[in-house]
């Protein structure tokens, strides 16, 4: 595409103020070469980066839409939009976004390291964080509501008038009352805790991801240099990037691959504890 002389240079000064972190100036460049021409889709999200740089969240989604209305499948455009809606809490559409970079990377054969299953790996945390947090709070909510409720039924029992034909110590009754009631709040205590150390604990090792996706481990494999990948992911590297160990560098054939059984049977036994890693 022959996007004019005035406009490749524009977008050639944008491109340097960037590099100089003067992003401002490099947005009036981009944005002075837009109208001039307003179909070219790398200046838009060259624009939008700017934009994830100042943490204009809502103008990276702009300029990501604008470019995907000419490229509906522009890896960057799905890539930089997947950010912005992550710092804005809308996680599953960034999660959606990064989906779309990243098979849309595989069909233009475009090679961005790790860089979008980072990403992927970070905003699934984030939900995952977020998430537990809004569990957590009305965990505490219900602990203090059960709570209250054991309280206020103990104080109702305490105010009954025993009948005239019960011979009743009032204060031993109001005593027994109390224990009793003391140990059904412990009892509701301890069962909250016990979910607290659950929710703790929920939090995948980083040693049962892989380390490209960073995601778990399905079939484990084991490199000569020692390393373990997930199996798709490295002999995916392997086809697209080259022959040799993503993270040592060694020159690296796929019939080298073995097995790493001992990993896969405490990724297992960790799935079997932590059903809910399944999604992470």
């Amino acid at each position: 595409m022959n996007i004019g002389h005035e406009v490749l240079e524009l977008k050639q000064q944008g491109n340097k103020f960037f590099s100089q972190r003067s992003y401002e100036e490099a947005i009036s460049c981009y944005t002075k070469a837009l109208l001039k021409n307003d179909k070219v889709t790398t200046i838009y999200t060259n624009r939008a980066l700017c934009y994830l740089k100042l943490e204009l969240w809502d103008r990276v989604l702009r300029d990501c839409k604008l470019a995907l209305e000419i490229d509906k499948m522009m890896t960057k455009a799905h890539f930089f939009m997947g950010q912005a809606l992550t710092e804005l809490g809308k996680f599953d559409e960034a999660i959606s976004s990064y989906h779309t970079a990243i098979e849309s990377a595989k069909s233009r054969k475009e090679h961005f390291g790790d860089d979008l299953h980072q990403a992927l790996r970070r905003t699934k945390k984030k939900k995952l964080l977020k998430e537990e947090e809004k569990r957590m709070s009305e965990e505490i909510e219900l602990q203090t509501l059960l709570t209250k409720l054991l309280i206020d039924d103990l104080e109702k029992k305490k105010n009954q008038e025993p009948s005239d034909d019960e011979v009743v110590e009032i204060d031993k009754h109001h005593e027994d009352l109390e224990a009793k009631y003391t140990k059904y709040i412990d009892t509701l205590n301890y069962l909250f805790s016990e979910l607290d150390d659950r929710r703790r604990r929920r939090e995948v090792p980083d040693y049962l991801c892989g380390k490209i996706s960073f995601e778990i481990m399905k079939e484990p494999v084991i490199t000569p240099s020692g390393v373990t990948y997930e199996r798709s992911d490295l002999e995916e590297h392997l086809q697209r990037v080259g022959h040799f160990d993503p993270l040592t560098r060694v020159p690296l054939k796929r019939e080298k691959l073995t097995p790493n059984l001992a990993m896969r049977e405490v990724i297992e036994h960790f799935l079997e504890n932590n059903p809910w890693a399944e999604y992470y």
